[in-house]
């Protein structure tokens, strides 16, 4: 690719949002990762060490509960990616944003018509002044 072509804005758009997702999803699946090895180890350091075996918050196990909390900011994580991104994702934002515009520039149209109303500006003959020889 010749580094003198310049990238149109559009397919430039597209690159940046098709980083953004993979990014995302590259965090997710690290997440996963790590939440699978993190649960491993809280099974070997209760069960096998016998750490804290006594210890039981909620009725069960301190690694269940401990694994049950970060499963649902795993999950929370997933629903971000997944579904919230989806629903609001570029396109969304696009809409939004030109919502927003549109409406501050209609604000802005009524503004003016009332000023133009309240202190009309009168428009004098603008023709230049005969030169004299």
């Amino acid at each position: 690719m010749d580094s003198n072509k310049k990238i149109d804005p559009e397919i430039r758009a597209l690159y940046e949002n098709a980083h953004q997702r993979i990014k995302q999803k590259k965090r997710l699946t690290t997440h996963v990762v790590f939440f699978f090895a993190g649960s491993v180890i809280f099974i070997v350091i209760n069960i096998i060490l016998g750490y804290q075996s006594e210890f039981k918050p909620l009725g069960m196990d301190w690694f269940v509960s401990a694994i049950l909390i970060w499963l649902f900011f795993l999950i929370i994580h997933a629903i971000n990616v997944f579904v919230v991104n989806k629903l609001m994702g570029k396109e969304w934002e696009e809409k939004q944003m030109n919502r927003l515009v549109e409406k501050q520039l209609e604000r802005l149209r009524k503004l003016q018509k009332k000023v133009d109303k309240k202190h009309p500006i009168e428009i004098e003959n603008q023709t230049k002044p005969e030169e004299k020889p």
